[in-house]
């Protein structure tokens, strides 16, 4: 009986043993999970803060299928990642929990798997076995309390810029001393020189030389070469010319297409827009959300 014990309880050691380890990598040096993800530590640092559900993981990665990389901030620290629940089975998510503040580690997704839900390179071969590798370090992590404070402190940002924004706009026509009345859509259009050619209508060609800049006179883009040195954003690999385009052809924000349409060549004229016609909520590069813009047009040619 007793041997008959042994040989039981060795039976069941075994089992929880091959069990714990799960099904066996096909890629040297690593693990893998019983939902199919690959994984491997080269550091390890299991005394840290462990990342838990819902957190912002600060890190630098190599992200490669294959040998061929696909991106890389190695160097420059990001936040890369809210950690989430996994999309399909062998996701990184499920490796991102693993992780503690120090750790490197790379995770390895199948790509058939990961094409399912992502686009995926020009390069990719479906059925190969081809796997997209995160070489990933973690440097810090913003939990989700920091968040939901940071997104609570951006929405009082907004809110309160989206209520000051029509008195920045009085204020700014007051101290320019402008007479003209704005149209329906709070649209501001002073043609400072009346263009006596033809008038810019849908499917014609346009050619613009323009400025564009904030209420306080800083410039965030323009065609002008002399324009963008003063002002400090000239970029000696870009083409200063005038902005060509086909009316209706192109999508661009409401106020300019607004304004454009109310003009001919030779038209030199100043636009303010309201938010709501540029970039609103959102903003753009330089252009904080809610921010009126102010416009400098030169209606170069309209065929």
């Amino acid at each position: 009986m007793k041997n008959l014990m042994k040989t039981v309880a060795m039976f069941f050691a075994v089992a929880v043993l091959f069990s714990a380890c799960g099904p066996k990598s096909d890629i040297e040096g690593f693990k893998k999970t019983k939902s199919g993800l690959h994984y491997k530590f080269d550091q390890e640092n299991p005394g840290a803060q462990k990342a838990e559900m819902g957190d912002v993981l600060v890190v630098e990665m190599k992200m490669k299928m294959d040998d061929s990389l696909l991106f890389s901030n190695e160097g420059t620290p990001q936040r890369m990642f809210q950690v989430s629940d996994p999309i399909f089975s062998g996701d990184v998510n499920e490796g991102l929990l693993m992780l503690h503040i120090g750790d490197v580690a790379t995770f390895a997704v199948e790509s058939d798997s990961m094409a399912n839900y992502f686009p995926m390179p020009p390069f990719y071969k479906q059925g190969v076995g081809s796997k997209i590798y995160y070489e990933i370090k973690l440097n810090s992590i913003v939990n989700k309390v920091d968040i939901d404070k940071e997104k609570a402190e951006f929405e009082a940002r907004m809110e309160k810029a989206r209520e000051e924004e029509p008195d920045l706009i009085k204020q700014y026509v007051a101290v320019n001393q402008i007479t003209q009345q704005p149209t329906r859509s709070g649209l501001y259009i002073i043609e400072k020189k009346k263009g006596n050619g033809p008038m810019v209508e849908q499917g014609k060609a346009v050619k613009v030389n323009y400025t564009g800049k904030l209420l306080d006179g800083k410039v965030f883009d323009t065609s002008v070469k002399s324009v963008a040195q003063e002002a400090g954003i000239y970029n000696p690999a870009r083409n200063y010319e005038p902005l060509s385009y086909v009316v209706g052809e192109m999508s661009l924000i409401q106020g300019w297409e607004q304004a454009m349409s109310t003009l001919r060549q030779g038209s030199v004229a100043t636009i303010i827009m309201p938010s709501a016609l540029g970039y609103g909520a959102r903003g753009s590069q330089e252009i904080p959300p809610y921010s009126p813009l102010v416009f400098e047009l030169e209606v170069v040619s309209v065929k």
